[in-house]
């Protein structure tokens, strides 16, 4: 069959079908890749006017511009929003995007579950922000410490509303890591055996099975606050034997961990990026490796350093600062490679390199400070002012936004099909970093003169007025360099297509796709040789035998990638949309009425049922060698 005949019926194969039934009912993980990324994008548009409120806010000591509980909810929607609706999603997203392609397979494992995700996560973060527009949302904090969020002090709705938008990201989570981890083990392309996958895909596979161990402490914490508020349990209630640290010990089992399922995906952007605009594979792969699952393994032991303040036996605090101390060594590990890799290959100073020696700078300094902190009588001092939120502003936003944004501009041929302009591109690098460092270093000064965080005003004459201007100043140039951002994307979609399908000159296989990629991914599936496919001499080479009239998806052993079995992959349906509806229904009623958990399971059930009833599909059958 000729290459233009072989791909006509691929294409007629794989597409989803046209018009809004199509939108509705895709199951391709490009669109989903990019649904999950524009919606991740528009909800750190809105965190940062939150966080522009604030700072607006905190510009002058005694200002009355935002009042007290008006504050109080902006707060802890910026939190929310940053970290559960922007942070976390957007990093699975680019994941759902990019893995499939650069594992060289055609879909994502569990095409439908991806799908229901996606649906699932824009209704919890459509739940949260409807209520704080309506002037019903969360105030207690991001944290929802107890039992300031219990139901003694926090009546009515604020609560519950967050907590169950916390139970939306938990299943939409959940669903993206197991897809992700089967996409990584089980369809890589033949020959890429573990000791080739590329290091993003090595991160992300750390990641998904961090998400799987971690998010079910928060769904118990939150379920278990939301049922101490509406059906009258006492699980943090010390008055009746419960205990409000178990919520801190739950929660922060998940979220500190969760700092490194945020940070983990962009050392995987790292890597790629470096490695391409360096000309040479990142030294030390091992080495590389190995750090990335040691993070993820030393991440679990540190929860308590959030708890130094609270109490609990000294002896404890100890092991604890060992292992917070101890999870900086796999982190500088990889910088040192990094830095190593840019030594003694020939970089290209090009937009997305910039920002990973911007990741570098910055996320080194947010380390230290994390050192500093991990230290018990250090940390009594600074926990409750502007020193932590300087600590972890550096750590997220130099460790994951700048990598991120570094990642949508190297990647942004693939999605799209255009180049970025350069000029605009490091005119708004240098605005965003320059902003970032103005408005966050001088914090680090104000917390050691004792402004407490979490304030909504201060007393005049503290010292601590100019150093607040001067960070509200820095906000606004980064407004001005994200604007600048958002004109280059909207100015290169209005051009017609001109990138190559590996414009950066890349090594990985998603840069093997045309750009931006067909709904099947690759005529044929790729077949891997080294760590660096597309580096090596000569045409890729690729495998055939899958068949075009039918979407059908190669399987390959865990460790080695050889082909193992020919699997069906689903076509698009509605019942992933229907059973995410039926889903929002159940949990936005039980705000309201506990009967809605009973009385909703009967949709929920039929949309699963149907969803899951078999279609008489082609039975799985081995590859013929």
């Amino acid at each position: 069959m000729k290459g233009a005949e072989l791909e006509g019926r691929l294409d007629r194969t794989w597409r989803p079908a046209p018009g809004l039934w199509g939108w509705l009912t895709t199951v391709d993980h490009k669109d989903i890749g990019r649904r999950y990324i524009y919606t991740a994008m528009t909800f750190l548009i809105l965190g940062s006017i939150l966080s522009v409120a604030m700072r607006l806010q905190l510009a002058r000591p005694e200002s009355g511009l935002i009042s007290p509980a008006r504050y109080n909810q902006i707060f802890t929607m910026h939190g929310t929003t940053m970290m559960f609706l922007f942070a976390v999603p957007v990093m699975e997203a680019a994941a759902i995007y990019v893995i499939p392609l650069m594992m060289g397979t055609r879909n994502i494992a569990f095409p439908r579950l991806n799908a229901f995700s996606y649906w699932t996560y824009l209704f919890g973060a459509l739940l949260l922000w409807v209520g704080f527009v309506l002037n019903v949302g969360p105030d207690a904090g991001w944290f929802m410490y107890t039992p300031l969020s219990g139901p003694q002090f926090s009546p009515g709705k604020r609560t519950d509303i967050w907590a169950q938008m916390i139970t939306f990201t938990e299943v939409a989570g959940l669903a993206v890591a197991i897809e992700l981890t089967a996409t990584i083990l089980k369809f890589r392309a033949p020959g890429m055996s573990l000791n080739r996958m590329p290091l993003y895909a090595w991160a992300i596979l750390v990641t998904s099975i961090m998400i799987i161990l971690s998010l079910p402490a928060v769904a118990l914490c939150s379920g278990m606050l939301i049922a101490d508020r509406l059906i009258g349990t006492q699980f943090f209630n010390p008055f009746e034997h419960g205990d409000p640290l178990l919520w801190q010990h739950l929660f922060w089992f998940f979220a500190h961990p969760e700092v490194y399922i945020i940070f983990l995906p962009a050392t995987g952007f790292v890597s790629q990026i470096v490695e391409t605009f360096t000309g040479r594979p990142v030294i030390a792969y091992p080495a590389m490796v190995l750090a990335v699952v040691a993070t993820g393994f030393l991440s679990f032991g540190v929860w308590v350093h959030h708890m130094f303040a609270t109490g609990l036996p000294r002896l404890g605090y100890d092991f604890y600062t060992a292992a917070t101390m101890a999870v900086a060594i796999p982190a500088s590990i990889q910088i040192f490679c990094w830095i190593a890799t840019m030594w003694l290959g020939k970089p290209r100073y090009a937009t997305p390199f910039l920002y990973v020696i911007a990741f570098i700078v910055t996320f080194v300094i947010g380390g230290l400070s994390g050192v500093m902190v991990a230290s018990v009588p250090l940390d009594l001092q600074f926990h409750d002012t502007y020193f932590v939120v300087a600590h972890f502003h550096y750590v997220l936003v130099g460790g994951a936004v700048f990598p991120l944004l570094g990642a949508l501009t190297y990647w942004f041929p693939k999605f799209s099909g255009r180049m970025l302009s350069e000029g605009l591109g490091k005119l708004a690098f240098w605005l965003i970093f320059l902003g970032f460092n103005i408005a966050f270093f001088p914090m680090h000064i104000t917390g050691m003169l004792g402004m407490p965080r979490r304030v909504y005003t201060y007393p005049a004459n503290m010292g601590w007025d100019g150093l607040n201007m001067l960070s509200s100043i820095g906000v606004g140039v980064i407004v001005l360099g994200g604007l600048v951002f958002l004109a280059n994307v909207a100015l290169t979609l209005r051009r017609p297509r001109d990138a190559a399908p590996n414009p950066w000159n890349a090594a990985s296989l998603e840069w093997a796709a045309a750009s931006p990629p067909p709904p099947y991914n690759f005529p044929h599936v790729p077949v891997v040789r080294s760590a660096t496919p597309l580096w090596e001499q000569g045409p890729l080479p690729v495998m055939t035998g899958l068949r075009v009239d039918d979407r059908e998806l190669l399987i390959t052993t865990a460790i080695d990638a050889r082909p193992d079995i020919r699997y069906p992959s689903p076509e698009g349906t509605i019942w992933p949309l229907l059973s995410a509806i039926a889903l929002a229904a159940l949990f936005i009623g039980s705000i309201f009425t506990p009967w809605a958990v009973v009385i909703g399971l009967a949709p929920l059930g039929v949309a699963f049922l149907a969803w899951f009833w078999p279609k008489g599909s082609p039975t799985a059958e081995p590859v013929i060698e």
